[in-house]
C-alpha cells in the first residue's frame, strides 16, 4: 500500500475551499483506494502554516504514477496550483 500525502498553504483564505473541493474530485481517478481532503485544524502553536491535507491511497507505485498522468490530476492541478503557496508531498510505503 502507498500513501500519499500533501500539505497545501493558501495564498489566500478564499482559496481554501476551491482546494478543498477541486482535491475531492480526484477521488473519481480509478487508481484512487481511498482518499480524504481536510482543512487544517491548526491545534499546533508551532506549525500552522498548512491549510489543507491531502492523504490518497494506491495499491501499487504504478497506481500512483497513474494518477498523476491523469486528465482530472492534470485539471485540478492547473487549478490548484496559483491557489497554493507551498506544497510539501510524502509518499510512503506501508
Amino acid at each position: 500500500m502507498i500513501r500519499h500525502i500533501v500539505l497545501f498553504s493558501a495564498t489566500a483564505e478564499e482559496h481554501i475551499d476551491t482546494i478543498v473541493e477541486t482535491l475531492s474530485g480526484y477521488s473519481a481517478i480509478p487508481e484512487v483506494r481511498d482518499l480524504a481532503v481536510s482543512r487544517n485544524l491548526k491545534m499546533d502553536s508551532l506549525s500552522n502554516e498548512f491549510d489543507v491535507v491531502l492523504r490518497v491511497s494506491f495499491a501499487t507505485r504504478d497506481d500512483l504514477k497513474a494518477y498523476k498522468a491523469h486528465p482530472i490530476y492534470e485539471e485540478g492541478t492547473r487549478i490548484v496550483r496559483p491557489l497554493r503557496d507551498q506544497r510539501v508531498v510524502v509518499d510512503v510505503e506501508e
